[in-house]
């Protein structure tokens, strides 16, 4: 659909508060099918998805090409990340790789705080990675931790997708925080460092969540009755610690370096390669690769098996993933970001108001249509042309807006959110217990960062 057509399509279809009651219908619809009638959540989330466009009058020509592009341009984005990641999660652990990461992690930590672990790599991993990506390529380590530890998976899936979400939204060079802060103008080392500082309290509070509600959930991860030592026993010999981590290291860190090129605008020698195999799905075919190092053999059993057996697991997270980017698409294609954005139009003064309704638009827009990175941009976008009469001046003024419209993109993460359907499907959660986990989890960080962020304002000012 052309941004023309778009914009014809929009001006025949349902506009105002009804849109918001659309959308919450079509969240209702999707809980009680998937938790009441056992619909597979691959249904749910078209059927879901051809509703809104019908109830809110999208012309019908336009519907069926929406869903598809929206399936479509998120298997561009992750769909061979998620196959790559799979596959990789498949080799370490049935190689013992997982299960050498988890004694190395547990050696240094304790046993006890594997939760912990898991929220401090996840906070550091994604900084440079998308919180999607760096979910797939650290759940064989999650995985093998819970095993090694005794603790619930669902702790663990909590602890890992919070720590990775705190720094999502929040500290550059992830792309939403960057241009977000480009847009309204902030000064990017301040940004980072206000980020750094505002993501602590938030993953802290995810961790804290995870402990809170994870014992209470049960994943089908933990119905497996096989112990640890029997576990460990399957395996001839572990492989070493150097090449177990290098498949899941490597690809972050090829990442990282590509980010930090961005981020510095880095023209040098050797640039075009660091961007080359920074991206996430040539850095994930990299780990890929690395992994085949950690066959015991090259058979059929191991290079068909293994590898078909990971191409095999990540078919369903496909489907549902694609199925919740083709609902996101069509919310997306209605007029409801254009009816936030209305809600804008008032003139606000006063910056602690200001910040308000910065995370309002955010949080709003976050909720409506599923991806962070779109209402950082957005809001920001939006808000810009207004940030003197919502006084809102200064650079640390700038570097706050950033956090809370950060803050805002965080609230919250459900089913139209690819990265809800990657921490349910990877951490074997049903629907109903990824809405308390994943959901209440993000929502918990994201009002608290939002209240850090007021806090700073008040102490800086």
């Amino acid at each position: 659909m052309t941004p023309e057509q778009l914009a014809a399509a929009k001006a025949v279809m349902v506009h105002g508060p009804l849109l918001i009651i659309i959308v919450v219908l079509a969240i209702l619809f999707i809980i009680f099918a998937t938790a009441k009638l056992k619909i597979h959540p691959f249904m749910a989330l078209l059927l879901a998805a051809y509703g809104v466009g019908f109830l809110s009058r999208m012309p019908v020509e336009f519907i069926g090409p929406v869903i598809a592009q929206g399936f479509g341009n998120l298997m561009t984005n992750i769909g061979l990340v998620i196959v790559f990641g799979t596959i990789i999660g498949t080799i370490m652990e049935k190689s013992g790789a997982a299960l050498k990461m988890a004694e190395v992690v547990l050696d240094v930590v304790g046993i006890k705080r594997s939760p912990l672990a898991m929220s401090i790599i996840g906070y550091i991993t994604s900084i440079p990675v998308f919180c999607d990506s760096g979910y797939v390529i650290l759940t064989p380590l999650n995985k093998a931790l819970a095993k090694r530890a005794k603790i619930p998976m669902a702790i663990m899936a909590v602890a890992l997708s919070t720590g990775l979400y705190a720094t999502h939204t929040l500290v550059p060079p992830t792309p939403g925080p960057i241009a977000a802060a480009g847009n309204v103008g902030a000064d990017l080392g301040l940004v980072i460092l206000v980020g750094m500082v505002v993501s602590i309290p938030a993953a802290l509070t995810g961790l804290w969540w995870a402990y809170r509600l994870g014992r209470n959930i049960e994943s089908e991860m933990d119905q497996t009755n096989i112990s640890y030592d029997e576990l460990k026993k399957q395996f001839h010999k572990l492989p070493g610690t150097v090449k177990s981590f290098i498949p899941i290291v490597v690809p972050i860190l090829l990442i990282a370096f590509a980010s930090v090129a961005k981020f510095t605008e880095y023209a040098g020698p050797g640039s075009e390669f660091i961007v080359f195999f920074g991206t996430p799905v040539n850095a994930l075919m990299i780990g890929m690769l690395l992994s085949l190092t950690l066959l015991p053999r090259f058979d059929e059993e191991t290079l068909m098996n293994w590898v078909g057996q990971g191409i095999k697991d990540s078919a369903i997270i496909l489907l549902i993933t694609g199925a919740g980017g083709s609902l996101g698409a069509v919310l997306s294609a209605t007029p409801i970001s254009d009816y936030i954005k209305t809600l804008a139009g008032g003139n606000v003064s006063g910056g602690i108001f200001g910040l308000i309704l910065v995370f309002v638009i955010a949080a709003l827009l976050k909720t409506a249509q599923g991806s962070s990175t779109v209402a950082l941009v957005t809001t920001s976008s939006l808000i810009a042309p207004m940030l003197p009469q919502l006084g809102l001046t200064s650079p640390m003024d700038l570097a706050l807006t950033v956090m809370a419209i950060g803050a805002g993109a965080m609230t919250v993460s459900h089913v139209n959110d690819s990265y809800f359907w990657v921490v349910s499907q990877f951490s074997g959660l049903k629907i109903t217990d990824a809405y308390k986990a994943q959901t209440m989890g993000t929502l918990l960080e994201g009002l608290v960062s939002f209240v850090t962020t007021l806090i700073l304002f008040v102490i800086l000012h």
